[in-house]
């Protein structure tokens, strides 16, 4: 497959490269260090990374300006399904990629390079630069680790495997590229922040069967001087906490008329919740967007009950056993 997407990229003068909605580090930096690299291979080629972006990760690079192409080849990168694809829909291309390690949906591109068993989209380019003869330098490496980073937790998640390491141990050993402003950019935050993290903290309720949720309202938002995005992240935040196994956070959206529904989990797999509710992601981690807080509160029940069964489920697996 990955000689197929050389293939192609190579067939198209102009190639936009597109992501979901949403914007995360994975997304972004797996949008823009791919650009950058067929750019860099192809000085000729027209590639443009489109999308709606955040103030948060402004600092990753600058993403290009939406205009009509003729002629052209579309890669979607960490997008499991046609409705998530931000800014693009591939019927109005000549040919769709896309590039994605999320579980499969349903079929969204022509050729479609899914590797659910990887930590990030940024691991999959990165696989795909060391075997092909796509362009690699300081910069775009230093893109691609970070969205590893970012979406494998600091590599704390089971998709992590030995040859994780070993490709980010080449990356570095080549590219030589700064740890610690690597870091720096994902992860210094303001002040702001961190307070309203102490207020989440202060007031998540955790129910009896150790699933956790808040709802953070744009009153909250506003008083707390942060975005809708980076208060949706904060959810990454509360991985270790004993008494929660399943978590949430419902964000209102107010620009974009919605509730943005962020769900983690320890043990239970929670992503086929999100999908019944038109959304989706990964086992552990999954999201929903919905038009009202109603919506959103029905799928905390939901959530609450899976979580119940879970326990359930595992408690009557303990007494056949024994």
């Amino acid at each position: 497959m990955y000689n197929e997407l050389i293939k192609r990229i190579e067939e198209f003068n102009t190639i936009v490269i597109a992501r979901h909605i949403g914007v995360d580090p994975d997304a972004l930096c797996s949008q823009l260090a791919l650009r950058d690299s067929i750019k860099l291979t192809y000085p000729d080629k027209k590639v443009l990374a489109i999308g709606t972006g955040s103030s948060k990760f402004v600092h990753f690079g600058r993403l290009d300006k939406l205009e009509k192409v003729d002629n052209a080849l579309l890669i979607v990168c960490d997008t499991p399904d046609r409705k998530r694809i931000d800014s693009a829909n591939p019927e109005e291309f000549d040919y769709s990629i896309k590039i994605d390690h999320h579980p499969f949906i349903e079929k969204t591109c022509d050729l479609e390079i899914i590797e659910d068993d990887k930590t990030s989209a940024c691991e999959i380019i990165m696989q795909i630069i060391k075997e092909t003869e796509l362009q690699c330098d300081q910069s775009i490496a230093e893109l691609l680790y970070m969205g590893l980073v970012s979406d494998s937790n600091r590599f704390l998640f089971n998709s992590v495997t030995s040859d994780t390491f070993k490709l980010v141990s080449e990356y570095l050993e080549k590219y030589n590229f700064d740890l610690k402003n690597t870091y720096d950019k994902l992860y210094l935050r303001p002040i702001s922040e961190l307070r309203l993290e102490g207020y989440i903290s202060s007031n998540i309720k955790v129910t009896d069967n150790h699933f956790g949720y808040i709802v953070i309202t744009d009153e909250i938002i506003n008083k707390y001087g942060v975005d809708s995005a980076s208060a949706g992240n904060m959810v990454n935040n509360y991985n270790f906490i004993k008494e929660m196994v399943v978590w949430a956070t419902i964000t209102e959206d107010i620009k974009n008329n919605q509730y943005r529904v962020s769900i983690r989990s320890r043990g239970p797999e929670i992503n086929k919740i999100a999908e019944n509710h038109n959304g989706g992601g990964h086992k552990m981690a999954s999201g929903v967007r919905v038009k009202t807080l109603e919506d959103a509160l029905k799928i905390m029940n939901e959530l609450d009950e899976y979580v119940h069964d879970y326990f359930e489920s595992i408690s009557e697996e303990n007494k056949n056993d024994n």
